[in-house]
């Protein structure tokens, strides 16, 4: 029973570290439908609704807020303006002609979009300051499939400014061709921008794969000091171990580094990550191997044959089981990282729906590989027992310039701000 107790008292020091916002601001004619609890420090408003299932987003070079609209499969562009302590809309737009059910991403110059849908990454010449787009040519396709992980997360690096990130994820939930590469799933690829924009480039065959057996990556970001890549991953449901259900704690979400991209050796380039044959610990004594900790490797029932899973890289941090992590995004200095868990379905009780930050220093997480404190309270539902029918889901990050940090929620349509990060 340690366990047990050891993950209560790890859920009463989060509570413990979050205070009720009961003054929270809002802007003209936008109303809350919810009032999160906020982590020492922050505060929150809500900056718009009524949005169609809201997805990753990003701050353009005029300080504009650009949105993926998973309902209606386009970007809106939100012109923001300060009103005394918070910030508010000044006008909404739909960017016509922009295809994306999920990922969103800029150049480095910031005159170039790039979306992402289940099919292709496409690229749209873009003027900050009117917000007038180009027709859009697609520069990677060859991604559609089946089943489940609908999602290409993308990203574009500021280090390395011809590259373009893409995260496959898998078609369904143990996707056994995965174990090679040619499979073309659950991996990050990276393609050069300017090569795309001269012929579209084919997923499965083309670029250089970054990272693999990385069962969902829904989130991929660079830190913007010291140019690492992490990413978020989203992993197993269901799990059995001996036939034994397993499954409400374990395995567990992980956030992983993948080098810097224009290094001149990038060791991590190219690495294995276990999925599907290998699953990293959350909860060690529920898996009952001896020897594991928070993010070993091992092999669950029904994946294909794994001898090799100790030589297989894990994770930086681990994250509590199904919280789904969808988004990851650092300061400008690097000192922290935030993390956007849209929450869970396999599980009960239910566990996530919140943001959280991970303090981090010259490069890389303070805390341990094996912590289960690594993640200090940021924004959370007051109600997490009214998850996930009632209550915001947390997406997409973004910073602006002056730091405040923007959230959207899909399921309901909502944008937050958050101060003091």
């Amino acid at each position: 029973m340690g366990h047990i107790i050891n993950t209560v008292a790890s859920v009463a020091a989060l509570t413990a570290l979050f205070v009720p916002e009961v003054a929270a601001q809002s802007c003209p004619g936008v109303n809350s439908r919810f009032q999160p609890r906020m982590g020492s420090g922050y505060r929150f408003s809500l900056l718009a609704t009524g949005l169609r299932q809201p997805r990753h987003i990003t701050i353009d070079s005029a300080g504009n807020l650009l949105v993926a609209e998973g309902g209606s499969q386009s970007v809106r562009r939100l012109v923001l303006q300060d009103q005394g302590n918070i910030v508010c809309v000044q006008s909404n737009t739909q960017l016509s002609g922009t295809n994306t059910n999920h990922g969103i991403a800029l150049s480095a110059d910031g005159r170039t979009l790039f979306t992402s849908n289940l099919a292709s990454v496409n690229a749209y010449s873009y003027d900050p300051a009117t917000g007038q787009v180009g027709s859009g040519r697609q520069i990677v396709n060859g991604m559609s499939n089946t089943g489940t992980h609908p999602t290409r997360a993308i990203a574009t690096s500021k280090w390395s400014p011809d590259t373009i990130l893409v995260a496959r994820g898998s078609q369904n939930n143990i996707d056994t061709t995965t174990t090679q590469t040619s499979s073309g799933r659950s991996m990050i690829k990276t393609f050069s921008i300017s090569a795309g924009t001269q012929s579209t480039i084919n997923y499965n065959t083309g670029g250089e794969v970054l990272g693999w057996g990385l069962r969902n990556i829904v989130g991929l970001t660079e830190d913007p000091a010291y140019g690492g890549i992490w990413s978020v991953e989203n992993q197993m449901d269901d799990l059995r171990l001996n036939g034994r259900d397993i499954h409400n704690n374990n395995p567990a979400e992980r956030l992983s580094y993948h080098g810097v991209l224009n290094a001149t050796t990038n060791r991590y380039k190219g690495l294995n990550y276990g999925y599907p044959s290998c699953v990293p610990a959350w909860d060690p004594q529920n898996v009952g191997i001896n020897g594991l900790v928070v993010g070993s490797l091992f092999k669950p029932d029904s994946v294909p044959n794994a001898n090799d899973c100790a030589n297989r890289m894990t994770g930086r941090l681990h994250f509590h089981a199904h919280t789904a992590p969808l988004d990851v995004k650092f300061t400008a200095n690097g000192t922290a990282a935030y993390i956007a868990f849209h929450g869970s379905w396999n599980r009960n009780p239910a566990d996530g729906y919140r943001v959280m930050r991970v303090d981090f220093r010259n490069g890389d997480p303070v805390a341990d590989v094996s912590s289960t404190t690594a993640q200090i309270p940021v924004m959370e539902n007051s109600n997490v027992g009214g998850c996930p029918n009632n209550c915001f889901r947390p997406v997409g990050l973004a910073f602006d310039a002056k730091g405040r940090l923007y959230v959207s929620s899909d399921t309901t349509g909502e944008i937050y701000v958050i101060y003091g990060a």
